[in-house]
């Protein structure tokens, strides 16, 4: 299996996570906050829209298919979950679901990055 097709598969598996994330906010909002380790005061309604917005985001990289277009995008996601993570730490919070998802992310990144540089074929 070459790194291209290993990236296009974990970029599949993150929309599959966004989507059903974004179902979870719809369906029942305080079991999404719930799942996602978000305070409910930081407005669930926000939340729908964000994770709907990342699933569109990444089908779109992955459909197109383009390494760099991944890469780019799954790094932005990455410092999004970092960024979470940090603010939740600060707070004394949990924080490990957010460091989790950035982490994720950001393997999703390399592997397309290091598709992309390489010159693999997706």
């Amino acid at each position: 299996m070459s790194l291209a097709t290993v990236a296009i598969v974990l970029s599949s598996l993150g929309i599959l996570v966004t989507g059903w994330l974004a179902a979870i906010f719809i369906i029942n909002p305080v079991t999404g906050m719930a799942k996602v380790n978000h305070l409910p005061e930081f407005l669930p309604k926000v939340m729908t829209d964000r994770y709907i917005a990342f699933c569109l985001l990444a089908a779109g990289a992955t459909f197109y298919g383009d390494l760099a277009v991944i890469a780019f995008l799954f790094a932005v996601f990455a410092y999004m979950a970092f960024a979470d993570a940090a603010l939740y730490r600060r707070a004394a919070k949990p924080f490990r679901p957010h460091f989790a998802a950035g982490v994720a992310a950001g393997i999703v990144s390399l592997v397309a990055l290091s598709a992309h540089l390489t010159g693999a074929p997706s």
